[in-house]
């Protein structure tokens, strides 16, 4: 049988796969049935579960047999020629961290849950503060040198944007004006719109937000409050230093203001212990830049919920450090806004389910959290490697313990314009424009830097390898030569 013909096999598989007829956790005949069913040779069915893996269609697992997984694009060739139109073969925009050994983590901890009286007791719908130990679970992750949160101040959401979305309510009336870095998170935007809020863009440097800014923002009409992200900042992978934490956490005291600090990421820079930001171009350095993944500082970098306790709330989420699909929101709030809190979470509808939550305290104290974060850590140097090597003499920032990384295109590029042509080689990247806040009264979004965000962690290794030299390719190039015949 040639190759044409096991790959038609392999591609009538994946149809069914693709149409739903052959659902996800499935499990496929033996080798040797497919092979009687297809009136084929072993050898033949061999080289077509083979190629299905290749793809990523299917997992294999030892004594258990082959079981499909969901489908994803399969790794193809380098991307040298344009993908097809409508197609993204490998997307750099969303970043949601995957590693190998994290499903059968995952499905560990679940068994137990899944027996009838243990599923019973899951299902219930449950307040914002949860279970006690779920809150003691919770405590122990966001405990550190600096921080030894109170169970009983935790509350959860369905996830880190709905603890988002929870803490901003119960600080920012309708109307009130929040201070953000002038690059941030995007969905903060869409937030503030819905709960009426006006979002105030505030300046940064390479030590992060800076405090002399938000004074000069509040003097100008008062804030309510603040939204940062000290620890690798998202999109511009900058880590604050101690001292502009401390800063920072003065100003709040001086200004009567409340922070809410976004965590989400903080899991890949342990303790806040090392300094953040890196290049990847050898002649652009400033402070805190770094060159690779060991080059850190003893210098302890607490949270602002530390340094601030009675002006912070503190947000994280799991769907980075575990899986997206079943995931939860958390918010530390100090003691007296803990009740105000509870009630904006569940005046949103944004309180965590009971499975989910019952799901994530057996995955916080069984050990899987810390293996899976492990392994992601590891998986985040790899990623950052590969960035380094194939994006050098490029203007890059990108701490190298995070999953994304911020690029200053060459002049003779605009970040739209790349974004197109690296979409017709079948690549997503995020423009600058995705990030830039609007001044008051201005429209659409603030003035962007000629750059785009580059997420690292959805393709696999060699996926990513390959549309990192491809992006490379292009920018050494010109506009007018990504352009099709």
């Amino acid at each position: 049988m040639s190759a044409e013909d096991y790959r038609r096999i392999a591609d009538a598989v994946a149809a069914d796969i693709t149409a739903g007829r052959l659902r996800p956790g499935d499990r496929l005949p033996t080798q040797r049935a497919f092979a009687r069913a297809h009136r084929i040779a072993n050898s033949t069915a061999t080289r077509v579960y083979r190629e299905l893996a290749r793809r990523g269609l299917t997992v294999g697992e030892v004594g258990r047999g082959t079981y499909v997984r969901a489908a994803r694009h399969a790794p193809g060739p380098a991307l040298a020629e344009p993908a097809p139109a409508g197609t993204i073969p490998v997307n750099l925009e969303l970043n949601y961290p995957v590693v190998p050994e994290q499903s059968a983590l995952l499905a560990a901890g679940l068994a137990p849950l899944l027996r009838p009286d243990a599923l019973g007791a899951a299902l219930r719908p449950l307040a914002p503060a949860g279970t006690p130990a779920a809150r003691t679970a919770a405590a122990a992750l966001l405990s550190g040198p600096a921080l030894r949160p109170d169970p009983d101040h935790l509350r959860f959401a369905g996830n880190g944007r709905q603890a988002m979305a929870g803490a901003l309510a119960s600080l920012v009336p309708p109307g009130g004006r929040l201070g953000v870095e002038a690059l941030t998170y995007p969905m903060v935007k869409g937030i503030a719109t819905r709960l009426g809020i006006t979002l105030v863009p505030l300046a940064t440097d390479a030590d992060g937000l800076r405090p002399d800014a938000v004074r000069a923002a509040h003097r100008a009409a008062p804030l309510r409050a603040l939204y940062v992200q000290p620890t690798l900042h998202n999109p511009l992978g900058v880590t604050m230093s101690a001292g502009r934490r401390a800063e920072l956490a003065a100003t709040l005291g001086e200004l009567d203001l409340w922070a809410v600090e976004d965590a989400v990421w903080a899991f890949l820079h342990p303790d806040g212990a090392a300094d953040g930001g890196g290049t990847a171009d050898g002649d652009r350095t400033g402070p805190g830049d770094t060159a690779g993944p060991d080059a850190t500082t003893a210098t302890a970098r607490p949270p602002l919920a530390a340094l601030a306790p009675d002006r912070t709330i503190l947000i994280d989420s799991l769907s980075k450090r575990l899986a997206p699909g079943l995931t939860v929101g958390l918010a530390l709030a100090p003691p007296a806004h803990t009740d105000r809190l509870s009630a904006a979470l569940r005046s949103g509808g944004w309180t965590a389910t009971g499975f989910a939550l019952e799901a994530v305290t057996r995955w916080l104290t069984d050990g899987s959290l810390e293996r899976i974060v492990a392994a992601k850590r590891r998986d985040a140097a790899v990623r950052q490697a590969l960035l380094r090597e194939r994006l050098a003499g490029f203007r890059v920032h990108a701490d190298p313990r995070a999953y994304f990384a911020w690029w200053e295109l060459p002049a003779r590029w605009r970040a739209e314009t790349f974004l197109a042509a690296a979409a017709r080689h079948g690549i997503a990247v995020t423009p600058a424009a995705a990030f830039a806040i609007a001044a008051e009264g201005a429209q659409g979004a603030g003035p962007a830097p000629n750059a785009v965000r580059l997420a690292l962690a959805g393709p696999a290794h060699e996926p990513l390898d390959q549309a990192l030299a491809t992006l490379a390719a292009l920018a050494h190039g010109t506009p007018d030569d990504s352009l099709p015949d």
